[in-house]
């Protein structure tokens, strides 16, 4: 069996995200609600509201492309699989992804919808107002999976987001399959409570076949997954099916169980929590360098605590500080 020559392949939702200033008049006249976030459901309405805004700044986003980010800052290999239309936002995306070292080669696809968007309107107070549209991404289909790309990464990682259509849906499933055939590590993330409320059946099979190999929950997933409020037995009922199962559980620090026996870190202490938006990503990135460099899974939670604490005391879901020099510096 080849030994890999990438760290880690994602595979996830190719969103571009939008923010630009308004006002609160702005706002209301749009009839969105302040602080919340809403579906988009046609290129029409995403067109409309994006036409409407102000300047703003555009960058590739999407939870897992956020994670492989991550895994670039702190100098892991890695590569991602994604579908965007061959449009203007399409282009944005391949872009950025690519300026960061990220392999991507997923084609383009032709017409409607248009790229996925989150255009993200910040009022004058801080408060964000997102408005989602899924567009091309939820049309990531089975023959649109490089086979080879998949092969040469040593741990696959997929998001729970992309589980709710159907076409993506299928190629995950391919891909576990891809993944495991080659003897390379498949992770999943639960990405949110709401995904595991619509989806807890499908996560389940997947546990219970021993389709994943690295399960990333936070406190409140893993709790809904076997809807209890009791966290240790939502844990040790997962765990005795998960090879590795980490769950963070925000300023309470982390665990990690892997062949029963449980670890924990604090989390890392912080100045000020500026924005939460990508905590979660940044850790598993984190902590899947930690895993691929070879590093114990205490050392592997500690660099993503260092991960989640960069993120969140500044605005954006991936780092701006050289991640490279955090570790160092935390761990030697």
């Amino acid at each position: 069996m080849s030994e890999p020559t990438l760290d880690i392949i994602a595979i996830g939702n190719a969103i571009v995200d939008v923010i630009a200033q308004a006002d609160e008049n702005f706002i209301a006249s749009e009839g969105l609600e302040k602080g919340a976030m809403q579906l988009l459901f046609t290129t029409e309405d995403a067109e409309a509201l994006y036409a409407k805004m102000g300047p703003g700044v555009e960058a590739s986003g999407g939870s897992a492309a956020n994670t492989v980010a991550g895994i670039g800052a702190l100098g892991g290999s890695t590569g991602f699989i994604g579908q965007v239309a061959d449009d203007e936002l399409g282009k944005v995306f391949k872009h950025d992804i690519t300026a960061l070292g990220v392999k991507f080669d997923t084609p383009m696809r032709d017409g409607d919808p248009a790229t996925a968007r989150c255009l993200i309107l910040v009022t004058p107070d801080g408060e964000r107002t997102m408005n989602t549209f899924l567009g091309a991404a939820q049309h990531l289909h089975v023959s649109d999976l490089d086979s080879d790309l998949i092969e040469s990464a040593a741990i696959l990682y997929l998001e729970g987001y992309l589980w709710d259509p159907e076409d993506p849906r299928v190629a995950m499933e391919k891909a576990i399959d891809i993944a495991h055939n080659a003897g390379r590590r498949v992770a999943f993330t639960l990405s949110d409570g709401f995904c595991v409320d619509r989806h807890r059946g499908d996560f389940l099979r997947l546990i219970e076949e021993g389709r994943i190999d690295i399960l990333f929950a936070n406190e409140d997933e893993i709790k809904s997954l076997h809807e209890t409020d009791d966290f240790d037995a939502a844990v040790a009922a997962t765990a005795a099916k998960t090879p590795l199962l980490v769950v963070t559980r925000s300023e309470k620090g982390a665990i990690a169980v892997q062949d029963g026996e449980r670890t924990s870190v604090a989390a890392e202490p912080i100045d000020q929590i500026v924005d939460a938006t990508g905590a979660g990503d940044q850790f598993a990135a984190g902590f899947l360098v930690g895993q691929t460099e070879g590093r114990s899974i205490q050392d592997s939670l500690v660099m993503g605590a260092v991960c989640a604490a960069e993120v969140i005391q500044h605005y954006g879901p991936r780092p701006e500080h050289d991640m490279k020099a955090l570790i160092k510096a935390r761990l030697g």
